[in-house]
């Protein structure tokens, strides 16, 4: 197994060069970079974020033009009336003045050590950023994989033990049904319905905690945290009981009829033992090990939009913005960290694999 793990860590090193060049590429290529930006804050024209989605932004940055005279101006769109000078001074603040293969070489080199610089707009280390957003994230990611889980693990044995039943064919429509509904629409409908939008105002409507939370007891701080938790959480996990349900319920009809099964009832073992002591550990291989992977997918990847609606700040707004605002050092080096780290959790479930199941042998294969 020693082996299996170098070599997977070995891969590992060609896997993220790739994803960094690749992405390096394609967002250097890009139109709207971190100069035309500040180009943009100097004349004024400029829009945050949210307001070039919602189409606020002025129509002055869209008249803006391309300066044709030559020079560092002539290659950036609204560089009109900047002095060249200026526009030089802003390239080498934020390092456009060396070649692109010097710049993905020398952030490659700080991305080792894990220095992941400054981000160019908010003046602030990424590093502090990142960890300012995690709490949000970790939150929505963590309680909504568990109660994922929680639900679907027994519902999808129940079902497996029922197959055929008013039971199995009413959860299954409830579960396509629920699938079926976007998370954002959702989540827009619990703020209506619960958050004081037109109806009932029983649950906070933005933050995580209360204003005044470090003032309460313990057990007033566990509350008031799940009570702002409720509805972005509900929000998240309408969907994601579907896929984890049927995984359940079909990895069971498969080892539910096996011989070793037979025998163990004929034995006279409890149906409870035959199902939670035999067939559960070989049906569950899959769904359990998948679970380090399921949370850093819902981590990173489904709570952008709840983090806009619910008012939370988290790594899925951080991004969000980034992108939007050409942010290379916050863009890039979340890339860098989250991307080491979904491979690692992949060789992390792997291994649970092996711990789930010890007659798995990857060694074996090669």
């Amino acid at each position: 197994m020693l082996a299996y793990i170098l070599r997977r860590l070995m891969l590992m090193v060609p896997t993220l060069v790739g994803i960094m060049v690749i992405n390096f590429v394609i967002i250097q290529a890009a139109p709207g970079g971190p100069v035309e930006q500040m180009m943009s804050q100097i004349q004024g024209t400029a829009g945050n974020a949210t307001d070039r989605v919602s189409g606020n932004v002025s129509d002055t940055s869209s008249r803006t033009q391309t300066d044709t005279s030559g020079g560092s101006a002539g290659t950036y769109r609204g560089a009109r009336g900047l002095p060249k000078e200026l526009i030089q001074r802003i390239e080498k603040m934020y390092g456009f003045d060396k070649p692109m293969h010097e710049r993905f070489f020398l952030m490659m080199k700080n991305y080792l050590v894990f220095d992941f610089g400054e981000s160019f707009f908010r003046n602030r280390r990424v590093v502090d950023l990142v960890i300012d957003k995690l709490p949000v994230s970790i939150s929505l990611g963590l309680w909504t994989t568990l109660l994922i889980y929680l639900v679907s693990l027994p519902l999808g044995i129940a079902k497996a033990v029922r197959d055929g039943s008013r039971f199995d064919l009413g959860t299954s429509s409830t579960l396509i049904v629920l699938n079926a509904i976007p998370g954002f629409l959702f989540a827009l409908l619990l703020v209506v319905l619960f958050a004081g939008g037109s109806y009932l105002k029983w649950f906070p409507l933005r933050g995580l905690v209360s204003d005044d939370w470090g003032q309460f007891g313990l057990f007033e701080k566990i509350v008031d945290y799940f009570w702002h938790m409720a509805l972005p959480i509900t929000a998240m996990t309408i969907g994601g009981f579907t896929t984890l349900t049927f995984l359940t319920k079909n990895s069971f009809l498969e080892e539910i009829n096996k011989q070793y099964v037979l025998t163990a009832r004929a034995k006279g073992l409890a149906e409870r033992r035959v199902l939670y002591g035999h067939v559960f550990r070989n049906a569950m291989l899959i769904p359990i090990s998948g679970f380090p992977a399921a949370f850093i997918g819902i981590l990173f990847t489904g709570s952008m939009l709840i983090e806009v609606i619910f008012s939370l700040d988290g790594i899925g707004l951080l991004g969000f913005e980034a992108a939007l605002n050409r942010d290379y050092p916050v863009m890039f080096g979340t890339l860098y960290f989250f991307g080491l780290l979904g491979l690692l959790i992949g060789l992390l479930g792997d291994v649970l694999y092996t711990v789930i199941d010890p007659r798995i042998d990857f060694e074996a294969r090669n």
